[in-house]
């Protein structure tokens, strides 16, 4: 993580709350743009299942791959239990590179879900406006992982890809931010 990106979402989390608390609806005024940011984690939520169902079918198309080029062990180095296959052979890369991406997702989900929510409780335009901004991210750099064939070098293809890090960072200042004002009951800025 640069200092770079750490500033850019600083910056984006700090001009979003200005902006919402001078222009925007009241602060717990149950205005219904609270349930933006859990609305977006929602349609995220139900883009993860269905995204697991790549992994199931990477697993039977690399299985049935491997047996075509004559790999050894097959069942035992693909099948399940196994979150990943064993080797190092193109298509053990290419059904690794699909499971990466779906494991990825849920190193941060909870997190994301988690300072989302609590930065919509105060900021809810610029959390929404946030949480979009990882979903896209999320999306773009998990569908160039599984798309990879291999080359995990290759997951940041998209040019959005690296929005998902904005995304979650910008929540995480803004969470901070809207906890502070909760306990306070003040106005930050």
């Amino acid at each position: 993580m640069s200092l770079s990106m750490l500033a850019q979402s600083a910056g984006f989390a700090l001009t979003g709350t200005v902006l919402e608390t001078k222009f925007g609806p009241p602060a717990n005024n149950n205005s219904g743009l609270f349930f933006v940011t859990p609305a977006i984690f929602s349609v995220m939520g139900f883009w993860i299942v269905s995204f697991g169902f790549t992994v199931g079918k990477a697993r039977s198309n690399a299985i049935e791959a491997a047996k075509k080029d004559g790999e050894k062990d097959v069942e035992e180095r693909y099948g399940l239990p196994n979150l990943y296959a064993q080797g190092t052979s193109k298509h053990v890369r290419t059904f690794n590179c699909v499971q990466r991406a779906h494991q990825h997702i849920f190193e941060q989900f909870t997190q994301a879900v988690l300072m989302g929510t609590a930065a919509a409780a105060t900021f809810p335009i610029t959390a929404g406006a946030s949480s979009l901004i990882y979903f896209v991210g999320r999306y773009s750099l998990s569908t160039g992982y599984a798309a990879a064939e291999g080359d995990a070098s290759k997951r940041y293809s998209s040019a959005l890809a690296k929005y998902m890090w904005y995304g979650l960072v910008s929540n995480f200042f803004l969470s901070v931010a809207s906890c502070g004002y909760q306990i306070s009951g003040k106005k930050l800025w």
